[in-house]
């Protein structure tokens, strides 16, 4: 283990659990993460082997049969996955982002009967906001939820499901106007309903329609899908803590926590760009010498070393302060950006450190520079982020008067 990107104050179980999940990463995931992600291949084994760690129940609580750990340590875990392949990181985060609203804002019998099932990875869990024409608007939402007996009848689709054809459980945002007087703002008549059904595609349940993966640039392995539904009856104890109307803010705090996760992943893939980039010029010889001995190379893995610590210390200050209680929307949206941005700059410094070989698929960097460009816009563009920590900053440095 190199010097960059190290975390003090961790616990002697923290430090355990991730010299496991690094030992795991460079066994299992590393060795077979191109063949994979050439092939668009599901990693199985590597999910069950993460499932026997524990990893799907890192911060589910104890009593529930997880381990109870902080975010601070499941955001270094994920950094550990990225390096090895970001496409893994992600098959855990949709899991993980629906545990935690489970876990923050279900009711009781909710709690009881996912989260023991989410922690053994029994129950592998999706989200759904995004549909075909909004983007990151996610007021605009226009699928809908109309009570009709005990159970909600949604119509609508959805689109950009990680995990949407391998998971058994799909928290989806959907409009439900009963209740909600005209005029009301559009994102206090949402509400988030869990949807179970089998994993696959096509039709997985009556009314519910996964078509297919969509083909990807990137971010290969993992399935990602549309979701439609015609007619789909909802029990009405399916809507997550058994009230309407506060789908939107549910979704935002699990998006919250997603977003260290996303700056986590960009700081797991520069890591690894990083690793690759210093090993190859240093093999890599050019008028007599390694190219590692040009003041050229020096000066790019300077700048990527100094990129890769820094968004090391966001993720971590962000993690850390959603752990402690504080609203934290403002270190998550610095660090999820700053991340995504040097991941993209570190990553590309990388392959032109590799030169032609760089364009070779033969070659790990290949697949980063075609993984990259996700994270600048997964969970919230770039732009979304800086309208988010351009308002908030505003709302701290308000003039008097």
């Amino acid at each position: 283990m190199g010097r960059l990107a190290q975390t003090d104050g961790l616990t002697d179980v923290q430090q355990e659990i991730l010299a496991t999940v690094r030992d795991f990463v460079d066994k299992e995931i590393i060795p077979v993460a191109t063949e994979l992600e050439h092939r668009d291949e599901y990693p199985t084994r590597i999910v069950e082997g993460l499932k026997e760690l524990g990893v799907f129940g890192l911060m589910i609580p104890e009593e529930y049969g997880g381990l109870g750990e902080s975010l601070l340590t499941y955001a270094l875990c994920v950094e550990e996955i990225a390096r090895g392949w970001m496409s893994v990181s992600g098959i855990i985060n949709t899991h993980f982002i629906v545990a935690y609203m489970i876990k923050q804002h279900g009711t009781p019998e909710q709690k009881d009967y996912f989260l023991p099932k989410m922690a053994a990875g029994d129950i592998r869990g999706a989200f759904s906001m995004s549909e075909p024409g909004l983007g990151s608007d996610v007021s605009a939402i226009t699928s809908k939820g109309v009570l009709d007996g005990d159970a909600y009848v949604l119509n609508g689709q959805k689109m950009w499901l990680t995990n949407g054809g391998t998971s058994t459980l799909v928290a989806v945002l959907c409009r439900t106007d009963e209740g909600h007087p005209e005029g009301t703002a559009p994102h206090k008549s949402m509400t988030t309903f869990l949807i179970e059904k089998e994993p696959g595609f096509g039709e997985v349940k009556p009314g519910l329609t996964i078509p297919g993966k969509i083909d990807k640039m990137g971010y290969k392995g993992v399935d990602t899908t549309e979701l439609i539904m015609d007619g789909l009856r909802v029990p009405a104890d399916r809507v997550l803590g058994g009230v309407t109307g506060r789908g939107f803010y549910q979704m935002m705090d699990g998006v919250e926590v997603g977003r260290v996760n996303v700056a986590a992943r960009g700081c797991g893939v520069a890591q690894r760009a990083f690793e690759l980039g210093a090993a190859y010029a240093q093999q890599r010889h050019t008028f007599g010498k390694p190219i590692a001995q040009h003041q050229a190379i020096q000066f790019k893995l300077a700048e990527m070393g100094t990129k890769v610590e820094a968004a090391h210390a966001m993720m971590v200050n962000a993690a850390r302060k959603k752990d402690s209680g504080r609203r934290n929307d403002l270190e998550a949206g610095m660090a999820k950006y700053l991340a995504s941005e040097y991941c993209k700059e570190v990553v590309e410094d990388a392959f032109r450190i590799h030169g032609g070989y760089g364009f070779s698929k033969e070659y790990e960097i290949e697949r980063l520079y075609r993984e990259a460009p996700m994270l600048l816009i997964g969970e919230g563009t770039a732009e979304i982020q800086k309208m988010i920590i351009g308002r908030r900053l505003l709302e701290e440095y308000r003039i008097q008067g």
